[in-house]
């Protein structure tokens, strides 16, 4: 699909044009462009609630998402903490589910990793129709735009469909970039009714049809992880964390009249 051969800087709209940092966007056709639809800076002290929700406190894999672990910095940083809490170890999720679901579209997120091993951030796209089987993904599919389980250049991609029982399936990519673990960088996804196009940092990292393309709206994920696929969370110096500067998605739509 030509739109996403090459990358370039792009206006999506007056209101996406306002943001800083501006986003490397896929070139769009001739008589189209990027147009912002959903955003979050993550500005202020308190969650945006309208945008997005805390699962309630539970166990989740070796440890607990616990709404503890979620805060904004009064930075401009969403803040997903790893830490200690007795005998528990404690981590977070937010999610936009019932608020944003949304099929098709480019979503990026400007991340800074964590520092220590044994748990993993991700940004992914989620919906209970994950679950259909029979159709491949095309009714329903699991997006992991990345999860980050070790402390060098790689990063996981993958699909995921079928449910998560016997008949699941699953393909991804493990792609390695170099200088990962230092300050900001952009994980992005854009989601055509053809391809799943993956983006570090505004380079194509893996393109894949696996499962043929979801066409059901998910909404979007921000979680850690504790676990073995992470290593030892008891080498840890904790607390730790990772911090998001901002999510956003944009649309491809008809360009307006040239200015």
């Amino acid at each position: 699909m030509g739109m996403i051969l090459t990358l370039a800087l792009c206006a999506a709209s007056l209101a996406a044009g306002d943001l800083d940092p501006a986003d490397e966007l896929p070139l769009p056709p001739e008589g189209k462009q990027f147009r912002l639809v959903w955003n979050d800076e993550f500005d202020g002290t308190e969650l945006d609630e309208t945008k997005w929700e805390v699962p309630p406190d539970a166990p989740r894999r070796d440890g607990w998402w616990m709404r503890q672990a979620i805060t904004l910095d009064g930075r401009g940083h969403l803040v997903i903490s790893t830490l200690k809490d007795g005998d528990r170890y404690v981590d977070g999720c937010v999610r936009t589910r019932g608020k944003f679901e949304h099929a098709f579209g480019y979503y990026v997120a400007r991340i800074r990793l964590q520092s220590e091993p044994g748990h993993w951030p991700a940004f992914w796209l989620y919906n209970h129709c994950e679950g259909n089987i029979g159709n491949g993904g095309v009714d329903g599919a699991e997006i992991d735009i990345m999860e980050k389980p070790w402390l060098d250049g790689r990063v996981n991609h993958a699909i995921h469909w079928d449910g998560y029982g016997a008949e699941h399936q699953s393909e991804g990519k493990v792609a390695d970039v170099a200088g990962l673990m230092d300050g900001y960088h952009t994980y992005a996804l854009w989601w055509s009714p053809t391809d799943y196009v993956f983006y570090i940092d505004g380079q194509e990292t893996w393109r894949t049809r696996a499962g043929g393309i979801c066409r059901e709206p998910l909404y979007i994920k921000l979680s850690d992880e504790i676990g073995t696929w992470g290593g030892d969370i008891g080498a840890a110096n904790l607390p730790d964390s990772f911090l998001v500067d901002y999510v956003r998605v944009y649309d491809m739509v008809d360009a307006g009249p040239a200015e």
